[in-house]
């Protein structure tokens, strides 16, 4: 029988007795130079384990005193947590072919390096050493990265334990809407109570909507789908109270949702106790208007619709009060800083903008209050009118007596704007009585033209002017 070994393995043979037979036959300075090619760091070490002579393969390793180890013990080169790993490569007892890092101590830091001891000849043996910096940077680098990433995923654990305990112990109705469904992903105990204390996930957002405002809520999210901005709208719930509903619109894994909040608006301008009050406040004559701390409206009665020319709650609810009341700059500004600084106002007189028509002179008076869902502004708006126009109610003033009168009755700038008028007809008559009613002196004397006078005198309705005159 053939007793020679597989074809396969006398192949591997001969190229390892190649290989081997090359090495060597080199001559001992080649071989030498390859090895310090080959490796960053080559040691001789002497058998009392003295560097006996050091060659250097990488430029990177030059300027960091390595030099200065020549006649050292190799054990005093490595830093004091190193010591146990030099002492197994110098004593051999480390597995054959092993590399065993050991840090060496230098000006600023240390150089981490791995060597390989070899047998030499006589009693000196050869370290062979790779410099393991970059491979230390790398680790330093990973090692940041991985607690980096542990401090984030901490921060949000901790930002969504937060954003869910608010979620749930809101007391405002919020549901997460997906944008592409219109379906409820996600609703906190308000909702579900609001909407009757049944599951909410996966059903269509307007199964909590009345019947017949369920087109414009869906409208509402598609505005809010599409510009991002959208005042609240007034809605009825199935079970057919009124609620205010506003929606955000957010990114998340790359789908759209809504963020929707219900408001009842029993829960904003009355309490159980409070119902007779507000019936009272949407019948009395005067414009009533409830709004928030950033003077959006929050409600309002049927006077202030028909002061500001609106025919909806909707069309006015979550707008800004500016938008009709006080001259664009002036007005409003003033009357927060009164409401900062005494907490209310009375009479202050302004103008209202009605949607259609002219403007319209008021008196607003206002007060403000803060409980626990944050700051609250009452107006009540009264139309005034010239005290000309008022007829039986308010007589046009003839002396200074009468124009005291009006003090408290009215606002100071219609009694300044009648003291002028009333001034001007007293002047007039006095030039009458002294020019003995020739009117040509009369306008010399008060420095007017005869046509001006003749229109004053037509205006105060003063002497018998024909229809030439």
């Amino acid at each position: 029988m053939d007793a020679r070994p597989p074809r396969a393995d006398r192949l591997a043979d001969r190229r390892t007795a190649v290989a081997v037979g090359t090495l060597v036959e080199l001559p001992p300075r080649v071989a030498n130079e390859a090895l310090a090619a080959a490796c960053d760091l080559m040691l001789a070490i002497d058998s009392g384990g003295v560097i006996r002579d050091i060659r250097l393969g990488a430029d990177d390793l030059a300027g960091l005193g390595i030099e200065t180890w020549l006649g050292r013990p190799f054990g005093e080169t490595v830093g004091a947590e190193s010591r146990g790993k030099a002492e197994e490569l110098l004593a051999g007892t480390s597995d054959p072919g092993r590399w065993r890092q050991v840090n060496h101590p230098i000006a600023g830091g240390e150089v981490p390096i791995r060597y390989l001891m070899l047998d030499g000849t006589g009693d000196e043996r050869l370290a062979i050493g790779r410099d393991m910096r970059a491979a230390a940077a790398l680790q330093q680098r990973l090692l940041r990265a991985q607690q980096a990433m542990e401090r984030d995923s901490l921060r949000l654990r901790q930002l969504e334990a937060r954003y869910r305990l608010l979620f749930e112990s809101a007391s405002e109705a919020i549901l997460v809407v997906d944008t592409a469904s219109r379906r409820i992903t996600d609703a906190n105990p308000a909702a579900r109570r609001l909407a009757g204390g049944g599951g909410l996930d996966g059903q269509p957002f307007v199964t909590i909507v009345h019947a017949d405002d369920r087109d414009a809520a869906t409208a509402l999210l598609g505005a809010v789908a599409a510009a991002e901005q959208r005042h609240p709208g007034r809605i009825r719930l199935a079970d057919g109270e009124a609620a205010l509903m506003s929606a955000t619109l957010f990114r998340q894994d790359r789908a759209a949702q809504l963020l929707v909040r219900l408001r009842p608006l029993a829960a904003e301008i009355e309490g159980p106790r409070d119902r007779p009050l507000s019936e009272v406040l949407e019948r009395m004559p005067d414009a009533f208007v409830l709004t928030d701390r950033d003077l959006a409206v929050l409600a309002c009665n049927a006077a202030f619709l028909d002061l500001v020319a609106e025919a909806r709650d909707a069309d006015v609810t979550g707008a800004p009060l500016p938008r009709w009341l006080g001259r664009p700059g002036i007005d409003v500004g003033l009357l927060e800083a009164q409401l900062r600084e005494h907490g209310a106002v009375s009479n202050f007189s302004t103008i209202v903008r009605p949607r259609h028509g002219a403007d319209l002179d008021v008196e607003v008076s206002a007060v403000k209050s803060a409980d626990a869902d944050g700051i609250r502004h009452g107006f009540t708006i009264r139309p005034v009118q010239p005290l000309a126009a008022r007829g039986a109610g308010i007589a046009q003033p003839r002396s200074v007596e009468q124009l005291t009168e009006l003090v408290g009755r009215v606002s100071l700038k219609e009694i300044v704007r009648e003291s002028t008028d009333l001034i001007e007809r007293l002047c007039i008559e006095a030039a009458l009585a002294y020019t003995d009613d020739n009117r040509a002196s009369a306008a010399e004397i008060l420095g007017l033209s005869r046509q001006s006078l003749y229109s004053k005198l037509h205006r105060h309705g003063l002497g018998n002017l024909g229809d030439g005159e």
